[in-house]
């Protein structure tokens, strides 16, 4: 094994998450309703290509998680498909299985649909809830169970 020179740096954990949306004010109104999201109330341009489309950028003050939907003029405005090139799916880290049975009460209050929580053991045990965003985009929400 070659011996490096210097230590590999850290990362501290996920900033923000950014997809390409259709309609930006129907998925703004989606993840803030769905995550309890604040907007902030200014559009971001794409830096750059200001020409191209403009960014909403949807925070939360307790986790620091930050959601960038993304309008892209030159989108035909087709689904997302996780089996191109590109993004397959967004996981979210909850504390426990408890939080996911709460999250499975609070997407059916809202009408969301989901596959209800799924418990694994192989390769490792997990439990995990599976719902898409208005674009098709498959978010889970996420727990190790030992």
């Amino acid at each position: 094994m070659t011996q490096r020179k210097t230590q590999q740096p850290t990362v501290d954990g996920i900033h923000h998450f950014s997809p390409t949306v259709t309609d930006i004010e129907a998925s703004a109104e989606w993840y803030q309703r769905v995550f309890g999201l604040e907007r902030v109330p200014v559009p971001f341009p794409h830096y750059g290509s200001e020409d191209s489309g403009y960014a909403i950028l949807l925070t939360d003050p307790n986790s620091g998680l930050a959601i960038g939907l993304h309008h892209h003029r030159a989108n035909m405005g087709e689904q997302f498909d996780e089996t191109r090139t590109g993004l397959d799916h967004l996981a979210l880290s909850v504390s426990s299985r408890t939080t996911l049975e709460a999250w499975v009460a609070w997407l059916d209050e809202l009408g969301v649909e989901h596959a209800g929580v799924t418990d694994m053991h192989e390769p490792f045990g997990y439990s995990v809830l599976v719902f898409r965003d208005p674009d098709g985009i498959q978010l889970e929400l996420f727990t190790l169970t030992g």
